[in-house]
């Protein structure tokens, strides 16, 4: 009969303590800088733009998104580990990559936009090049059916991208990009 009563309370704590999980922990507010949110939209325009340029002109509007996502890191988040050259580079790269052989090798379906994002996870963690807007590279090229340009399209507008926010961010007494770049 005990033995009965332990798992029950077992069970009932891992249930509990899997419940308070969800609850997360209490955010502390952090002040708003207005300026430096004023500054980081001014850059994430003129990336956006340029870039928009280069992937019109390749006939890749798609890579549009993923380096959207991007730029919103890269200059909202820039101290971040992953608004980093190392990070967006190699994470586009990677991802795109995937995608591309992924599409070539099993099409474009349900499962094949799964499996691409399973290989992509691994990839960008066993590289150290985790870079969430990436992932949608891999998307973007088997849903658009992508072939090796797609790849040239998106290293230029990552390149491009890092090389716009050195310039940029490095102009404003308070930003320093990149913070490291392996």
């Amino acid at each position: 009969m005990k033995e009965v009563k332990a798992v029950r309370n077992d069970s009932s704590f891992v249930l509990s303590s899997y419940i308070r999980k969800m609850k997360g922990v209490t955010k502390r507010e952090n002040r708003i800088d207005y300026l430096d949110s004023i500054i980081s939209a001014v850059g994430g325009v003129i990336a956006i733009s340029i870039i928009s340029f280069i992937a019109f002109a390749f006939g890749y509007p798609s890579i549009i998104a993923p380096i959207a996502a991007s730029c919103v890191l890269i200059f909202g988040a820039h101290k971040g580990a992953f608004s980093q050259p190392r990070q967006i580079i190699g994470g586009h790269l990677f991802s795109a990559t995937s995608g591309i052989i992924v599409f070539h090798l099993i099409g474009n379906s349900y499962f094949s936009i799964g499996f691409t994002l399973a290989i992509v996870l691994v990839i960008m963690s066993l590289t150290k090049t985790m870079h969430p807007p990436a992932a949608a590279s891999s998307i973007v090229a088997i849903i658009s059916e992508a072939n090796w340009h797609y790849l040239v399209c998106i290293i230029c507008c990552s390149l491009l991208l890092v090389l716009i926010s050195i310039l940029y961010n490095n102009l404003f007494k308070n930003r320093q990009y990149p913070q490291y770049w392996i």
